[in-house]
């Protein structure tokens, strides 16, 4: 009974959209390694390779970055929710979940499941920049349909066309996260959408699941620490105190991977390539030497335990760099992870059955109604 607790190594479906090989640190995406995937393609580019199957030539990723680009406007209902959400001042992820359903009031929701898959990955930024801005005393920006979609995010959140550097990296993020095999939100989503519901309804679902801190994971915390360091001088003494105390070392260690985190690796170049080329060296500096020293304290404190560094680390450093509050790491995830949740459920809709697991009853049996009188 125990290894089935959670649905642990239960197959639930097929699907050709990713493949997480924990023990051999592999993620691909649609066939590709995330490595060679992310740092070179469009987030369009990626997206379309998971609602279709195969990379889009030049025509078809126009058509398809239009596509997006036309539905980035929000519902007048969508936005009156965000203002009265930033009065209570709802944390970001309630924003975003309440938020999504509301895109069902949008002109073009309907019936198709591929235009709502275009209206949920297209609005998505919208929403979170919007959200943003009212919670910073601003008003939301009307989106441009002359820039991509890493670079529209940018904009809606600061109001200035951003440098192509910025872009690279935010675009390497999305690519990075955008899907990774049955997580919980994803599974959320397929079981939504097996039932036959839409897409949308499905997806809020998943940011649901998103939301919570087991699935959602803790960036912010991972920056936390190399700032509370500060010194490279001072990892050492740091990190040691904290693994005695018992403390997790946020950003190593990942329920999947046994090896290093693959992702890890490829946001790793990435942060590097962004502070070089700008950006806070000393900071990237300090974040490569605590990294070091805690995977080092790491393997002497826990040996047989394969701690290594997850995606967690070096998302908080990039995203930081980028210019984003850590009340943006999750929501800047879901970003780019609406495009997986969608590809998922177009997956699931086109081949899939209703998902409909069993479970094991260990309750009582054989009790018998007692009468209230005589309860007691």
């Amino acid at each position: 009974m125990d290894g089935k607790q959670g649905l642990d190594g239960v197959v639930a479906a097929t699907t050709r959209l990713s493949s997480v090989d924990g023990e051999a640190g592999v993620l691909l995406i649609a066939g590709f390694p995330v490595e060679d995937l992310a740092p070179l393609a469009t987030f369009e580019e990626t997206a379309y390779l998971l609602w279709n199957g195969a990379l889009p030539d030049a025509a078809e990723l126009a058509a398809f970055s239009r596509r997006l680009a036309g539905r980035r406007a929000l519902p007048e209902a969508t936005l009156a929710l965000l203002r009265a959400a930033a009065q209570r001042r709802a944390p970001m992820m309630d924003a975003l979940r309440m938020a999504a359903g509301t895109l069902s009031l949008g002109a073009q929701a309907g019936d198709d499941p591929q235009e709502d898959a275009a209206t949920l990955v297209a609005a998505f930024p919208a929403i979170v920049a919007s959200y943003w801005r009212l919670l910073e005393g601003k008003e939301p920006l009307a989106p441009r349909q002359d820039l991509g979609h890493a670079a529209s995010f940018l904009y809606l959140l600061a109001g200035e066309e951003p440098a192509p550097a910025r872009v690279r990296g935010l675009e390497t993020y999305l690519n990075t996260v955008i899907d990774h095999g049955f997580n919980a939100s994803t599974f959320a989503a397929r079981v939504i959408v097996s039932t036959h519901s839409d897409l949308v309804s499905a997806v809020t679902g998943a940011v649901g699941a998103l939301k919570g801190p087991l699935h959602g994971g803790a960036p912010g915390p991972a920056l936390d620490m190399v700032f509370e360091i500060g010194t490279a001088d001072r990892a050492e003494a740091v990190l040691r105190e904290k693994l005695a105390r018992g403390e997790r070392l946020m950003g190593f260690g990942h329920r999947v991977y046994r090896v290093r985190d693959p992702r890890a690796d490829v946001l790793a170049a990435a942060a590097e390539r962004f502070y070089q080329s700008g950006g806070d060296v000393a900071l990237y500096q300090l974040a490569r030497s605590v990294e070091a020293t805690a995977l080092r304290l790491l393997r002497e404190h826990k040996p047989d335990r394969p701690l290594d560094t997850n995606v967690e680390f070096y998302t908080a450093l990039l995203l930081h760099g980028l210019g984003m509050p850590t009340e943006l790491f999750t929501p800047t995830f879901a970003i780019s992870r609406v495009a997986g949740w969608t590809a998922h459920c177009l997956e699931q809709l086109a081949h899939g059955r209703l998902i409909r697991p069993q479970s094991e009853y260990v309750g009582e049996r054989d009790r018998r109604w007692v009468p209230m009188e005589a309860r007691g």
